[in-house]
């Protein structure tokens, strides 16, 4: 069993990376083994949570992967720790719109069967907070909170006020932090800056959020509400191959046998500052399905891995760096050569920028007959997507879910063969099947749809 504490909030804002980054980062100093889940799509926060306990920052969400992963997928990460901290999405009752509790910070720690802790932005109310928290703790008496982090308190009087008030509401206080500074985290148009572009000073700030909350909090206390977390009774998740080509066309997952008979191709993952955004699922359900995985830095990198035979871009911020990826042209042409030899290549939201024709102006790699561009509005939300053309990832009809999370625009949003049509918000298609190349604004959790993974090598094989 993995002790653990879910960190949620009312709302957004109230510091809850803050917190959990702090949490996790303490505790690790203390020579503790910790475990960083993240509630939902997000991809930046796990990366500090790496930075903060040395292993790879997971996400829980239950809208891309299902209700009935997320336990597994928990043990999984968690496996041979001795605490688990999960970071919550927005507010702790707010989840995937028009559906209920799905995907909500709540629906997690139910499927978890962990305790919450609450942290209150108390920086503009006093005997208020107890209503606040007493109206969260006894929403649904299935959340167990298990107590209050009273975040941005401003004086010792202004501590004894809201210790006073929450005495009658049975919540415990289990931290009291000040305003401090050092522990911020600059943000931009699609929120924290990753750790990947501010790398020294992001150490900083994990420190200082450490030593906060071990000044602030009482660990002894969050330890053993951790550790009063029952059993969940499940086994964790594994990557196995499935599906592939001999899926049919329902896309179905089925054992696939033939992945195992065949050459280990070498698949390229983009990383660097970059292409921040994946998922550690992904590159172990390539590694199941029989692929090298080998990473490798648009930004620096003039050669693609040797013997690449497919190609992995997800997401990140490729506007930011528009002119160092156009100024490397060696890989740029490497990219389009590769893609015009019919070779496998999946492209997330910033994978789809790279691989257009210009992005706001610059010349990228040219695989694609479009051109990108940011803009002033924010795309946002989840995605219920069915493929509407066979591609390296999926047969037509297959349904996938995903997520859109960005501030550019496409112009044509879709190609000749478009890759998926969304259900909603609205019905439309988009995105590009081309060759070998499936490229997208949706992202996707493989762990939900292993057979994706496992279609994509057996085409590079």
């Amino acid at each position: 069993m993995v002790a653990r504490l879910v960190i949620a909030a009312p709302s957004s804002g109230a510091g809850k990376t803050t917190v959990a980054t702090g949490l996790m980062a303490a505790f690790a100093g203390r020579g503790l083994a910790v475990s960083p889940h993240k509630v939902g799509p997000d991809y930046i926060d796990p990366g500090y949570h790496a930075l903060a306990t040395g292993r790879p920052g997971r996400n829980l969400d239950a809208y891309m992967c299902g209700t009935g992963l997320i336990a597994p997928l928990f043990e999984h990460g968690a496996r041979g720790c001795d605490l688990a901290v999960v970071e919550g999405v927005m507010g702790l009752y707010d989840g995937a719109a028009d559906q209920g509790e799905l995907a909500s910070t709540a629906q997690v720690a139910k499927l978890l069967k962990a305790p919450v802790v609450l942290v209150v932005d108390a920086s503009s109310q006093s005997r208020s907070v107890a209503a606040l928290v007493h109206g969260f703790a006894s929403w649904d008496p299935e959340v167990r909170i298990g107590g209050v982090i009273l975040n941005k308190v401003a004086t010792d009087r202004h501590e004894h006020l809201l210790r006073e008030a929450l005495g009658e509401s049975g919540v415990p206080v289990l931290g009291v932090l000040r305003r401090a500074p050092a522990v911020a985290t600059p943000s931009r148009h699609l929120g924290l800056v990753p750790v990947a572009e501010r790398q020294a000073a992001a150490v900083a700030a994990v420190a200082a959020q450490a030593e906060q909350v071990r000044q602030g909090c009482d660990l002894e206390a969050l330890l053993a509400l951790a550790r009063s977390a029952p059993e969940l009774h499940c086994e964790p998740w594994v990557p196995e191959v499935v599906g592939g080509l001999h899926a049919g066309g329902s896309g179905v997952p089925t054992r696939s046998a033939p992945a195992e008979r065949m050459p280990t191709p070498v698949v390229a993952v983009a990383g660097g500052a970059a292409f921040t955004f994946s998922y550690a699922e992904h590159a172990e359900l390539l590694t199941a399905a029989g692929a090298e995985v080998v990473t490798f830095d648009p930004l620096r990198d003039e050669v693609l891995p040797e013997g690449t035979r497919g190609l992995v871009i997800g997401g990140g911020f490729p506007e930011m760096y528009g002119g160092e990826l156009s100024a490397n042209e060696p890989l740029r042409k490497a990219v389009a050569e590769l893609a015009a030899a019919g070779a496998p290549i999946a492209a997330e939201c910033a994978g789809l920028l790279y691989l257009a024709r210009s992005l706001d102006g610059r010349p990228m790699c040219g695989v694609l007959d479009a051109d990108a561009r940011m803009s002033e509005r924010l795309t946002l939300g989840y995605r219920d997507a069915v493929a509407v053309n066979d591609s390296v990832l999926a047969p037509a009809g297959a349904r996938m879910r995903g997520h859109e999370f960005h501030r550019t625009v496409i112009e044509p949003g879709a190609g000749a063969l478009a890759a998926w049509g969304l259900r909603q918000p609205e019905r439309r298609v988009e995105g590009f099947v081309q060759g070998g190349v499936h490229a997208s604004y949706v992202h996707t959790h493989w762990a939900g749809s292993p057979e994706a993974a496992a279609r994509f090598v057996e085409h590079c094989a």
